[in-house]
């Protein structure tokens, strides 16, 4: 999946507000849990400190006194971590009373636990007993009956019994969170994936189009999709139409200017004079110069025709069997090797123009044997496009090297001995080039040359 695509981005910040939102629901919850806990836990000291409370009296000097014992035996075992205390103010020398747990211990809280006391004057704080166990403590202050004294009464109790049940809780928690998420982002990945099917079968729609299987676009998509296939339609049949007035209005202007130029030529022709002979030359050259540019044009429209795909093997073996029966006096040999299934993304006559001008090209310089093979390939600079090519091999006298960029200039002939116009080459370096193609001139393995032609294929 690459970065830049459509799921990558919906996966990576569908995955991101997930994880974001239950970092937030775990935090939270665990939060909770712990503050229920310890509300819990305050109303288990309240009701101690409200038992303590019933058993404690002034005596005669105005000291606090114990009338009894409270039942929980953990307030009597040494350093229990279970404790209460009964303190005087600090200004007066009367004496204190402490639970047997806390032996001669006692707790003494700071100012900053005892200053934030809820309605009732109750506060509620954190305090470690001498052996670093971690204490939650309640504290309030009372007047004792027949006196005006306010003592501090203090009951606190072991909060670390209470931290394995928190911890199990987070542990639950983020596990089922954890599950939850994993779930999330298989759920983010199939929801992506079905919600993008649609513009991967339009994908697959536009290639088919492109390789000739189709061509439109065929069948429902999504509301949101719809115009977008509809648009494309509708493209897809404007170009096929510009491409057909193209064609027309070319056809249109070689009749329009065919008669006029035969009319110049044949009065140009029944007149000996100097002038007819300059009139009779340029008519000519106004005919090429027509031709080519008429040639330029069609081939140009068909190279943009849409969904347009040929056959190799029948085209390379139909021009093979006609080239070399034209040749069959010389004796030469033409050997057609096609790859199966191989397509030619294009017109089937811009391939035969192309493919035929090598072809001959090759018998006329050949001394007996002409090689033809077609191959599929993948461009080493653009990977996903498909490519075939076309090679032909011949057994002549080849061209250096530095003569092979004139071979393929329009109208360039090297040898004047051998029939021709020297069009063939240059028609079919342009004509290639039209399909992003290309013609590359070597050293043949028959000893003479090899012409390599680059065309698109179809996958």
């Amino acid at each position: 999946m690459q970065t830049n695509s459509l799921s990558f981005r919906l996966i990576f910040t569908s995955a991101v507000v997930a994880v974001v939102l239950l970092a937030s629901a775990a935090f939270l919850l665990a939060n909770l849990f712990q503050a229920a806990v310890e509300r819990n836990f305050d109303a288990r000291l309240r009701s101690i400190l409200d038992g303590l409370l019933a058993h404690v009296e002034l005596g005669t000097d105005g000291a606090p006194g114990m009338e009894g014992q409270i039942v929980d035996p953990r307030f009597t075992l040494p350093l229990s971590g279970w404790y209460w205390q009964v303190s005087p103010p600090k200004d007066k020398a009367l004496g204190e009373l402490a639970s047997e747990s806390l032996l001669e211990k006692r707790l003494v809280p700071n100012d900053t636990d005892l200053k934030n006391r809820d309605a009732g004057g109750v506060a509620s704080f954190y305090i470690n007993d001498s052996e670093g166990k971690q204490l939650r403590a309640i504290e309030q202050k009372f007047k004792l009956f027949g006196g005006d004294d306010e003592f501090s009464f203090l009951v606190a109790g072991n909060f670390d019994e209470l931290k394995e049940e928190i911890f199990a809780f987070r542990r639950a928690l983020y596990g089922v969170l954890a599950l939850l998420g994993l779930g999330l982002l298989a759920s983010i990945l199939l929801q992506v994936r079905v919600a993008l099917k649609p513009m991967k079968r339009m994908q697959q729609s536009l290639s088919a189009i492109r390789g000739g299987k189709a061509e439109r676009l065929e069948g429902e998509f999504p509301s949101e999709l719809q115009p977008v296939a509809d648009e494309l339609n509708l493209l897809i049949h404007a170009n096929t139409e510009v491409i057909d007035r193209a064609r027309t209005q070319v056809g249109n202007l070689a009749h329009a200017l065919k008669t006029p130029l035969s009319v110049l030529t044949n009065e140009a022709q029944g007149n000996k004079t100097e002038f007819a002979g300059k009139v009779s030359e340029q008519t000519q050259i106004m005919r090429d110069q027509v031709s080519l540019y008429l040639d330029r044009a069609r081939r140009a429209a068909r190279a943009q025709t849409l969904g347009s795909v040929t056959d190799v093997e029948p085209v390379l073996t139909a021009l093979g069997r006609t080239i070399m029966r034209i040749n069959q006096d010389r004796g030469v040999k033409i050997d057609v090797i096609v790859s199966n299934g191989l397509k030619f993304r294009g017109e089937s006559q811009d391939l035969e123009e192309m493919a035929g001008n090598l072809i001959d090209n090759a018998a006329k310089w050949s001394a007996k044997a002409v090689k033809v093979s077609a191959t599929p390939i993948i461009d080493q600079l653009d990977g996903t496009q498909n490519w075939l090519l076309i090679t032909v091999d011949d057994d002549g006298p080849g061209l250096p090297a530095d003569k092979r960029s004139d071979a393929v200039k329009r109208g360039k002939r090297l040898d004047e001995s051998k029939p021709g116009s020297g069009l063939g080459l240059s028609i079919v370096t342009e004509t290639a080039g039209m399909y992003s193609g290309n013609v590359v001139l070597g050293d043949a393995d028959l000893g003479g040359l090899r012409v390599q032609l680059r065309l698109p294929a179809v996958a």
